[in-house]
């Protein structure tokens, strides 16, 4: 229980700035038969809702309509952890690095023109920040052709292991350890983490970002 605290995004600020960074969640919703249905989405977050667009037809709008019980989960994989950072041969003890948010809530199908646009817009706005496009109006036909998925949660839990559950000895070892070992994400994970690299040394910084 002593980890799992430490492993919780206990920030909301941290929460909404991950989830507004991220562009690819997963909605999970109920068919027919009972069965959960994962599908990955784009999505926003706007006003403390998760917003997404999709085809006006398909099995997760009649899933909402039918049960709108939802789960939306984000997550980002920072660094994989060989089990050589830890034991020669153990392979037990290979780990990753991540950040995660995992949503239950309530899902609907938005029928305001004035929420879709809203929607859609920060859709926009976050995917194709750079502009050269039109924002949609309320009176657009393109309106009539697309669905709008809204999850309001109920309950957002947030998680992540950027190296927090070690000590400082072991964390600075476990960043030169990233460092060296030179995957396409080491320099992005070592920043999450804390550390700047200085002549091929990983250097915490004394401000940490999480």
């Amino acid at each position: 229980m002593k980890l799992l605290g430490r492993l919780e995004m206990k920030s909301a600020q941290r929460i909404s700035e991950f989830l507004e960074r991220e562009h690819v969640g997963r909605i999970a919703s109920i068919d027919k038969d009972g069965y959960p249905q994962v599908i990955p989405m784009n999505f926003v977050f706007l006003g403390g809702a998760i917003y997404m667009h999709s085809y006006p037809r398909g099995e997760k709008l009649d899933n909402i309509v039918r049960n709108g019980m939802v789960g939306f989960e984000v997550d980002r994989e920072l660094e994989f952890l060989p089990s050589y950072f830890t034991h020669p041969t153990d392979a037990s003890v290979a780990d990753t690095l991540y950040i995660s948010v995992v949503i239950k809530g309530s899902g609907s199908i938005v029928t305001d023109d004035t929420e879709k646009c809203l929607a859609l817009n920060g859709l926009m706005q976050k995917y194709q920040p750079e502009g050269g496009y039109e924002p949609v109006r309320p009176t657009d036909l393109v309106l009539d052709q697309t669905a709008v998925i809204k999850v309001v949660p109920k309950e957002i839990r947030g998680k992540y292991k950027i190296g927090q559950h070690v000590g400082p000895g072991e964390r600075e070892k476990l960043a030169q350890q990233i460092l060296e070992r030179g995957s396409p994400t080491a320099r992005d994970t070592l920043e999450i983490m804390g550390f700047r690299v200085e002549e091929g040394r990983a250097v915490m910084e004394e401000k940490q970002v999480w």
